[in-house]
This record gives structure tokens, sequence and C-alpha cells, in this order.
């Protein structure tokens, strides 16, 4: 139809999250011991691989859309991508400058790094 949207549901839709546009945040859990029969294993190379896999899959549907898109990649080992990175942080000083008590600086991170241990980040958000 005219004037519909053509994305597909986001995990998370951040509504103005730069410039009044909207944040597509797709997230993706990776098993962590991807290449380790590899010589070259290296602890979180599978977020690493994970992130502009997604990127190239799911961005340019979101900026046509008018909307930023947000990869969030990460493994049960604690990983997280360079972009989920970066999302945290941003959101981070969002709930420490309308919560002025010290304890809740760190409390983004903590929160998202039980979720992962508890059994997967996807499930706790629904």
């Amino acid at each position: 139809m005219f004037g519909r949207s053509t994305l597909q549901a986001a995990d998370v839709l951040v509504f103005g999250w730069a410039g009044g546009k909207h944040a597509c945040v797709d997230f993706t859990e990776t098993p962590p011991l991807v290449g380790l029969r590899d010589n070259r294993f290296m602890v979180g190379q599978a977020v690493l691989k994970a992130e502009p896999r997604k990127v190239a899959k799911h961005e340019q549907a979101c900026v046509k859309n008018q909307h930023a898109f947000i990869p969030f990649a990460f493994d049960t080992f604690g990983p997280l991508a360079p972009e989920a990175v970066g999302f945290l942080k941003r959101v981070q000083r969002v709930v420490h400058n309308n919560f002025s008590t010290s304890k809740n600086q760190s409390f983004v991170f903590r929160r998202i790094g039980f979720a992962i241990q508890k059994g997967g980040l996807r499930r706790n958000l629904k």
C-alpha cells in the first residue's frame, strides 16, 4: 500500500533516536564458539562477524523508511559488538541524566549482562 512501511517488525523500536529518526534495533545472539576449530580462535570474533552481516541485510530497508539501524550482536560469553556497546552507552547516559544517584551509572550494562546470562536477551525482552 502507498505510504506504508516495508520494514518487518524490529526487536526494539526506539523513538526519536537521532535527528528525529526512530531506530530499529536488531538483537542477534551468536554462538560464542564459532571458529573454535581454527588456529586463530578469538573470544568475541563471532559478534564481530555478525554485526556487519546484519547491517548488510537490514540497514538499507531502515534507511528507505527514514529510520536508523542498530545491530545489537552479542554472545553468551559476554562480548558485545561495537554498535551494541555504543547503543548501551547512550542508553546509560539517558538513565544517568534522569536518575541522579551514582549507583545507576552501570545499571544498563548489569541488566543486559544478567539478561544474556539468564538465557538469551531476546527471550527476556518479550
